[in-house]
């Protein structure tokens, strides 16, 4: 008798399914099919073992990673250890959905494992039944569990940095072609419009992008003096030009243009000539992505030449993954699809050719010489993908390898060997790679200290407002005591002398009651002559009633008189 269990992988943890008649279900596979469906059926074939969540994210994506390299981790072997029935009268079949990870259990365990066939279709059961089938794990708990799982294993996978991303140098190049071939479009069309008026400048000034700023600046060419010369100069940067244009403002043929015309040509070539500006702005945008993203790469061939191999690949992971034959000819596949048909000569080089080392070498070497670049250029691209630290060490040491064999071809100097280039530039790159490492530390120590005293700052400020809300609390407590004292002193004042003389005992009590009133007013902080003036206060307060005291014996006795001489 064959007792199968199936291990189950989950983002919440490792799980071990017992599976019921084994023989049978084996036998009707069909069967097993339609039952995987229904939760009720698939518990009667099915049940649960053993299982075993995962303590953290951290562990639940190293037991993941260790399963996608085909690896058993320390969990997984404890947990099929203390539950998986390796002794017993029927034999113990292990199934498992990888064959990778179950040749590494066989290995481990040395017990039969099975992958196919029926353990597929329970796996497909427990995958779809996972969060009934364990107690206490809902479907969105499950669900929930797999996507953080999936994100933190795609991100350890792919290594996600920010300034190392090549979309947007593909992006930047196919907008700086674009911006030429718009920028060429306008300035035909300025051309064109303006040479109604003044056919002669296009003669003077062949450049686009000049050509536009002096159809702004001129405008109507009768008004054109020798006041403007100045102005004239600053934009063609050239005295004799500037003279020429002038000149050809007094003698041209064009015709007259009216105001509106020429206000419509102006704000054209005022677009045109701001286009051109945002060029070189993203072209200098190119140029600092190109140094973070691959920076030996430019170093070794251009920046735009650079990003046009990595724009052509696709990304700069799949220039690198490229063998140097096809970097060589990248970007004139239709000039080989086209010999490899008509069984003429390959085209020798791609993209690589508008470096300007094809161009400066002679035409039985450009063959040669671009294929020594196309070598280089993988051996830079490949640098740039997988190193940590970004440097354009190896740019620079393998441009000077390409200058040697150039100079080589001409001359006949024997260039330095390839191993003696790279000993140096490896010890050069390590030395940039240090100095670069403690910058950025010191960078990020710095961003710490400044955090602390920030939240050092702000602890401050709170215990200040604190302490500010607890002194504006108190004196409100203060004056409804002064004004509880007040009222008092008006009642003593305003009773009737026969009643003093009858309430002396509660007179006692209002005496004690504003006396502790007093006593609370004078905080034990409160400065020394503050607390005098109150003693004072309290003193003279005191005093009064104490001069009204000996007044009621005297009453007294005047009215015991009276009754006497009355009885007598």
């Amino acid at each position: 008798m064959v007792l199968l269990h199936v291990l189950f992988e989950h983002a919440a943890g490792y799980a071990l399914f017992t599976v019921k008649e084994v023989e049978e279900i084996g036998m009707l596979l069909p069967q097993v099919e339609e039952s995987v469906l229904s939760i009720g059926k698939f518990n009667s074939m099915v049940s649960l073992a053993a299982f075993f969540p995962f303590k953290s994210a951290q562990a639940a994506l190293e037991n993941m990673n260790a399963i996608s390299e085909g690896v058993v981790h320390a969990d997984l072997k404890l947990f099929l250890e203390t539950n998986l029935p390796l002794s017993g009268k029927k034999k113990a079949v292990l199934g498992v959905s990888d064959a990778k990870i179950g040749a590494a259990l066989q290995e481990e365990f040395t017990i039969s494992i099975q992958t196919g066939g029926v353990v597929a279709e329970i796996g497909r059961g427990v995958r779809l039944h996972f969060h009934s089938l364990v107690k206490g794990l809902t479907g969105q708990a499950a669900s929930k569990a797999q996507l953080g799982l999936g994100h933190s294993y795609s991100r350890a996978k792919v290594k996600f940095n920010v300034n190392r991303v090549d979309n947007m140098i593909i992006q930047s190049i196919a907008l700086l072609d674009q911006l030429d071939k718009d920028i060429n479009t306008f300035s035909m069309r300025v051309r064109e419009w303006y040479g109604y008026h003044f056919p002669e400048l296009v003669k003077v000034v062949s450049d686009n992008s000049m050509y536009c700023k002096l159809a702004q600046l001129i405008g109507n060419r009768k008004e054109l003096s020798e006041e403007s010369l100045e102005s004239l100069e600053e934009v063609v940067m050239d005295s004799a030009k500037a003279q020429a244009i002038l000149d050809a403002s007094r003698s041209s043929m064009g015709m007259d243009i009216s105001p509106i015309d020429l206000i419509n040509i102006e704000r054209f070539s005022d677009r045109v000539v701001s286009l051109a500006a945002y060029r070189l702005e993203l072209q200098e945008y190119l140029r600092s992505k190109m140094s973070q993203v691959a920076p030996n790469l430019a170093a070794l061939i251009g920046e735009v030449v650079g990003a046009r191999l990595i724009s052509h690949a696709g990304s700069l992971t799949n220039l690198a993954k490229y063998p140097a034959s096809t970097v060589q000819i990248l970007g004139a596949e239709k000039a080989l699809f086209r010999a490899l048909k008509t069984r003429g000569n390959t085209p020798k080089y791609g993209l690589i050719f508008h470096s300007t080392f094809i161009g400066r070498a002679a035409a039985k070497n450009k063959g040669r010489i671009s294929r020594y670049l196309a070598n280089k250029c993988t051996i830079a691209s490949r640098i740039d993908c997988f190193s940590e630290v970004p440097t354009s060490v190896f740019g620079d040491k393998l441009r000077g390898q390409v200058e040697e064999r150039l100079s080589f071809y001409e001359t006949g100097e024997v260039p330095r060997k390839n191993v003696d280039v790279m000993k140096d530039a490896v010890k050069e790159a390590t030395d940039v790679a240090t100095e670069i490492k403690r910058k950025l530390e010191k960078k990020e120590k710095k961003r710490k200290k400044r955090e602390k005293k920030l939240q050092e700052a702000n602890g401050d400020a709170n215990g200040e407002a604190e302490a500010e809300n607890g002194e504006a609390e108190t004196p409100v407590v203060k004056k409804k005591k002064k004004d509880a004292a007040e009222e008092m002193e008006v009642q003593t004042e305003e009773t009737p002398a026969a009643e003093n003389g009858a309430d002396t005992p509660a007179k006692k009590k209002k005496k004690k009651i504003k006396a502790e009133a007093e006593e609370e007013e004078v905080p034990a902080e409160e400065t020394e002559p503050a607390a005098k003036k109150k003693k004072r206060k309290s003193e003279a307060v005191e005093a009064e009633p104490e001069e009204e005291a000996p007044e009621t014996p005297v009453t007294e006795k005047k009215k015991k008189k009276k009754r006497k001489e009355t009885a007598e």
